[in-house]
């Protein structure tokens, strides 16, 4: 079976999990190296992409990547294969293999980098730090014989229709007479042609994001009994769902700043991080970024937070920080390696049917080393 698998597939696998409208517009993500058209192999994850990462991939006989950090970050003005990037393309497509970036999707989508980190550091009740955008939501209205109205919500619930937070099936009802009359070339359901006909019907009005809004017209479709649908469909001013960048949640309970050191290395396998702060300050609140997420210390202090976990810190935003009151915890960039392992069980996932393995690349990518 896995010959019918092309890569192209892998990557719709990583976008209906952080689709590429979650990216800020400068970030290069998507195909980097290779096409979308091949049959799938093998499957590896990394966090960087280097030439050890793909002397590790055809060592490994993997001829997919799937990276964090998109390899083609600058555009290229040539591709010099003396030079450490352009040997590292040259092997790519000698040896054909795909190289696929998830990179400002993937730390914004839900279960994405960010909330593997703060799920890592033990965080609960969280939320997005900075928000970049919410949902478009409709209003869709589809009128069917009140027998029919079960099934029919209950293919709205099951196609995403119908969620409002932590609610699902948030649905309103409200009985009355539909009237049609079928002409030639009419099929009717109910009633007979060129006659006017009443009907006991059911308005069910439900909410539905943009993305899923196809999806559930054809759900209706589907299961409504009518040759013909009735429905509406409108936008709302509703806010949906919010994504964005960061999470900022809570411990337990309140740690002394030692403690939440200790804490921040146990949890992200630190040897050393970077800390600016009172030493007495007593911590509870976090907010967190993934990678470099300086840019945002404003923002987690706005939003309450006591510490600031993030990386590339430089001096003048830790003196901002210092003289804010923030305490940050700069942890390095690298922590974002928590996404190989948790991709890598998401893709498993996708790939079990297809019998192709996906395994975590072993190199070690931080550039820095702790004496």
């Amino acid at each position: 079976m896995s010959h019918r698998l092309t890569t192209g597939n892998v990557f719709s696998f990583i976008e209906q999990w952080a689709p590429k409208s979650l990216a800020y517009d400068w970030d290069p993500i998507g195909l980097q190296v290779g096409s979308y058209q091949e049959p799938v192999k093998k499957v590896m994850i990394t966090l960087d992409v280097d030439m050890r990462v793909v002397e590790e991939a055809i060592e490994k006989g993997v001829n997919v990547i799937i990276a964090h950090h998109p390899l083609l970050f600058n555009p290229l003005q040539s591709i010099d294969v003396d030079s450490p990037k352009g040997k590292t393309i040259e092997a790519l497509i000698r040896h054909k293999i795909t190289v696929y970036a998830a990179h400002t999707n993937l730390d914004i989508a839900e279960g994405g980098v960010n909330d593997m980190i703060a799920e890592k550091l033990g965080l609960q009740d969280t939320n997005v730090l900075i928000h970049t955008e919410s949902k478009k939501l409709y209003k869709i209205a589809v009128f069917v014989p009140n027998e029919y109205s079960s099934e029919v919500e209950k293919a709205i619930g099951d196609a995403g229709g119908g969620h409002i937070g932590n609610y699902r099936d948030c649905n309103f009802k409200v009985q009355g007479e539909g009237t049609f009359r079928p002409i030639e070339h009419s099929d009717p359901f109910i009633g007979e042609k060129n006659k006017l006909t009443r009907v006991q019907e059911t308005r069910i009005e439900t909410i539905v994001e943009e993305e899923q809004m196809h999806k559930v017209i054809d759900a209706i479709k589907r299961v409504h009994p009518y040759e013909e649908v009735a429905y509406d469909m409108y936008p709302v001013e509703n806010k949906g769902k919010g994504y964005g960048l960061g999470r900022i949640g809570t411990w337990e309970a309140p740690l002394e700043v030692s403690a939440a050191i200790e804490k921040v290395k146990d949890a992200l396998d630190l040897s050393q991080i970077r800390f600016v702060g009172n030493d007495k300050k007593a911590i509870q609140k976090v907010a967190v970024v993934g990678g470099s997420g300086e840019k945002f210390i404003s923002a987690a202090k706005q939003k309450g937070a006591d510490v600031y976990i993030t990386g590339d810190i430089t001096y003048h935003a830790a003196q901002d920080a210092e003289q804010m009151d923030l305490a940050v915890i700069d942890a390095g960039h690298y922590i974002e390696y928590v996404m190989k392992e948790a991709t890598a069980q998401y893709v498993r996932k996708q790939l079990e049917k297809h019998q192709i393995e996906c395994i975590v690349s072993m190199v070690h990518t931080d550039p820095f080393s702790y004496r």
